[in-house]
């Protein structure tokens, strides 16, 4: 059907009048987006289905992916583009009148994510299918994903996302494959045969129905699977109020990240984990019984790997029922669950370690609960052995302490692998915040450094710059992203440079149209483009960032012979519902955007916008068009970031700490093609350690900071009253705990450092052509590689493929 231009017109006719029973002259664009994502799916079905038979056939091992978060974005670009059809699909439609930009647009991004881990998890998942490797993702079906942000008087308001309103084209339903998964209840012990065995009774039960999503390789026939869980009643009956049971039971697949600072909250997100990692690990044994009718293998053809700690609990529930249903012994189901499962820290941040109350959890995973105290117990034995006598690092160590069960020790206990995200955090995790676990388990850690699907962040997102390098070095770059570093021999070539500026200046322009639209700011293309897009948390520093504006206007506004190139800073970014703190940072924001943008005396040379609603497909526009790129986290916070990779693959220049991911593309460029400032890591492990950190001594002796500081509550912005004091204070009264006063002069200085280097046009290309040439060691087909090789062993089915389809 997409062999042509006329075949694809006929068959998308015809398909759009046999699904929706009206003609074409009364067909809408969304009739068009789900036609032709219909189209797209049945396209791809005997890929997929051939995919999934040569896995099974073949008895080759393959990864399952277990992550809370899958921030898709859209699909249908993506997917029209991986399958080299998009050419043919676009001239098709314009010679009906429709422009498929239209029917892009119209998609509603797939939220089911807040930001890096869940991008990371999609972007994996493209890169295991364009590798041709057999791997899978599995992940919650939420009605309602990360909520729609809108801005009111410069408050954050949030919305019900809708992303499911029209339905959804790339799902499949399976009913037939769904399994049932038991909240509360009780543990009957009973003798079987001389032996003790456990069963769960009196649950109550909840059905998971699989929902499962192709996952299209680029220009490749493998077709691998996302399958998202929804939470439906179960056909069991149960001992309570029938309409009660149902709105429990929808709601663990109801909201991503339910609010959790009350106990029923708390309740329903770990609900929520037990219920992904129960139906996804049901579902997997099932489909290796399938093939292997044993599960004493299980561990050499399964890699079972856990995004951070939210699906920690697929350690127990794998003992559970490898125990309980399978009847093995403690020593033979421990052997196989550990080296089944592996586990990817992505903080070092001792607050996102996950720590559950016992009184809270006990109840509801009664089983799961008497499994991890046996894997705590017989920790603690293996510890006593190594260090008799030290009870304080057994106590530090052990999974359950002080009343809580400690999620990260039992993914480091239960898995055979643990990596970091980038070097420096893994080197962190080593020397410091897991220290006492590598020194008992060295061959457990490793480093993975994150990356990026270069196929939607720069060949989809960026057109225009995708077919300048493929003009000056060739397509290959596209499946071996690693030969960009071809562009390196062109970083003086002139027509090279001119073609590099002329993209920058086109996207530059569409996102100023796009800003003009939606917040009625009409910014100058040719100013520099500042960008901070992220999720907004105090570590990741956006106060920093406007408080740096605030000077600025100051300088402006009090020294006629100050100057700066035009400057437009740009942030997006979501907080929280329950985070007040950050909330009142976006609030700061548009509050100082208020003032600079409507300032006559400094609007030409000073413009700040908040865009609203930050996402995916957002963020595809965002990127390609920025010149700057804010990664300004207080160093040894960030595990790795990846928006930082995706600004360098589109040629911004990175204005950041040593923190992250931002160390390596330090490295790989080169100190003079980025702009470093502010604290090492080492130094605020210092002071967090020592302390010696007092922020009052900035604020007394740089008057720079004692203004923007002061003006945060006198009034020099309207209408804002004691609004802003919680942000006062944090940096004083709570003396400063990012470092935000700190690292202020290092910042400003770095920012002074940009305004010169833009000036020089031609010194700047060449910085920017530099970090394009050194992003493919960023992209997610590198990290996937060695996940493959290094972690779970697993290979390509490429020739596997390739033989079935010439059968």
């Amino acid at each position: 059907m997409f062999s042509d231009k006329k075949s694809f017109q006929e068959a998308f006719l015809k398909k759009l009048e046999m699904t929706y029973g009206k003609s074409f002259k009364e067909s809408t664009v969304q009739d068009h987006y789900h036609t032709l994502g219909n189209m797209v799916r049945e396209y791809i079905s005997s890929d997929w289905i051939s995919t999934n038979e040569i896995h099974r056939s073949s008895h080759t091992k393959q990864v399952y992916y277990l992550s809370i978060e899958f921030l898709l974005g859209r699909l249908l670009g993506q997917n029209l583009l991986n399958l080299g059809i998009r050419e043919v699909v676009k001239e098709g439609l314009s010679d009906l009148n429709i422009s498929l930009e239209n029917i892009e647009e119209i998609e509603v991004d797939a939220g089911l994510g807040n930001g890096g881990l869940g991008r990371l998890a999609a972007c994996f998942l493209d890169s295991l299918a364009s590798l041709n490797l057999p791997g899978h993702g599995y992940g919650i079906r939420y009605k309602h994903g990360l909520f729609d942000q809108k801005v009111v008087n410069g408050f954050q308001i949030e919305l019900p996302e809708q992303w499911l309103r029209h339905g959804n084209s790339w799902e499949v339903r399976k009913l037939d494959q769904a399994i049932e998964v038991n909240f509360w209840g009780e543990v009957e012990m009973v003798q079987e045969d001389g032996k003790f065995s456990f069963r769960h009774v009196k649950g109550e039960p909840v059905s998971a129905v699989p929902y499962d999503i192709p996952v299209i390789g680029y220009k490749t026939d493998t077709v691998n699977t996302l399958r998202l869980w929804n939470a439906e009643p179960s056909s069991f009956p149960v001992h309570k109020d029938v309409m009660e049971y149902k709105r429990q039971t929808e709601a663990v697949s109801e909201f991503l990240y339910p609010d959790d600072t009350h106990e029923d909250g708390k309740i329903l997100r770990l609900k929520q984990q037990y219920f992904l990692v129960s139906a996804s690990l049901q579902s997997i044994i099932r489909a290796h019984r399938n093939t292997y009718q044993t599960l004493t293998n299980f561990h050499e053809k399964v890699a079972i790997h856990i995004n951070d700690t939210h699906p920690v609990l697929a350690i127990p529930e794998l003992m559970r029922i490898l125990l309980d249903e399978e009847k093995m012994e403690w020593e033979d189901a421990w052997h196989i669950t550990s080296n089944t499962i592996s586990y990817t820290n992505h903080t070092t941040l001792s607050e996102a370690l996950e720590k559950w109350p016992i009184d809270l959890f006990q109840p509801l995973l009664p089983r799961v609960y008497m499994i991890i105290e046996e894997i705590n117990e017989r920790f603690c034995k293996e510890l006593w052995e190594v260090y008799p006598g030290d009870w304080q690092r057994i106590e530090n160590m052990a999974i359950l302490a002080h009343g809580l069960v400690k999620m990260a020790h039992l993914a480091i206990v239960g898995s055979y692998k643990v990596n970091g995200v980038a070097k420096i955090h893994t080197d962190i995790l080593k020397e410091r915040e897991m220290k006492d676990f590598y020194q008992f388990y060295p061959a457990k850690f490793n480093n993975k450094t994150n990356g990026i699907t270069h196929r939607r962040w720069l060949l989809k997102a960026n057109p225009q710059l995708s077919s300048l390098i493929t003009e000056v070095i060739g397509d290959k770059w596209i499946k071996q992203p690693h030969s960009l570093i071809k562009l390196q021999e062109y970083v003086e070539d002139p027509s090279f440079l001119q073609g590099l500026k002329t993209v920058k200046q086109q996207r530059k322009k569409l996102l100023a149209d796009i800003i003009q639209e939606q917040t009625g700011i009409k910014i100058d293309s040719h100013s520099i483009f500042d960008v901070q897009v992220k999720r907004l948390h105090a570590y990741k520093r956006q106060l920093l960032n406007v408080l740096h504006i605030m000077y600025l206007y100051n300088r402006l506004k009090e020294d006629p012979n100050f100057q700066i190139v035009p400057r437009t800073f740009i942030f997006g970014a979501k907080a929280s519902p329950g985070y007040y703190y950050a909330k009142k940072v976006i609030k700061l924001i548009n509050s100082v955007a208020d003032v600079v943008n409507h300032d006559p005396q400094t609007s030409p040379f000073l413009k700040v916008v908040f865009l609203e609603n930050y996402r995916v497909s957002l963020a595809e526009y965002i990127f390609p068009a920025a010149d700057v790129s804010e990664q300004i986290s207080t160093a040894s916070k960030e595990a790795s970031g990846t928006g930082n990779m995706k600004f360098m693959m589109n040629g911004a220049l990175t204005l950041g700490t040593m923190d992250g991911a931002n160390v390596e593309i330090s490295e790989a460029v080169g100190k003079d093609n980025v702009f470093i400032f502010g604290l090492k890591a080492e130094e605020v492990l210092s002071y967090q350690q020592n302390g010696g950190y007092r922020a009052y001594d900035y604020y007394h002796h740089d008057k720079r900071i004692r203004q923007v500081l002061e003006q945060l509550t006198n009034g020099f912005l309207p209408d804002t009253y004691d609004l802003f004091e919680p942000i006062y204070d944090s940096l004083l009264m709570q003396n400063d705990e990012y470092y935000v006063l700190r690292d202020f002069d290092s910042y400003v200085t770095a920012q002074q450092k940009v305004n010169e280097a833009y000036r020089n046009e031609n010194k700047w290309l060449q910085m920017s052509a530099t970090n394009i040439a050194h992003s493919g060691f960023f992209s997610s087909d590198r990290t996937i590689e060695e996940y493959a090789s290094d972690i779970w062993g697993i290979h390509s089915t490429k020739n596997l493929l390739n033989q079935s389809i010439n059968k």
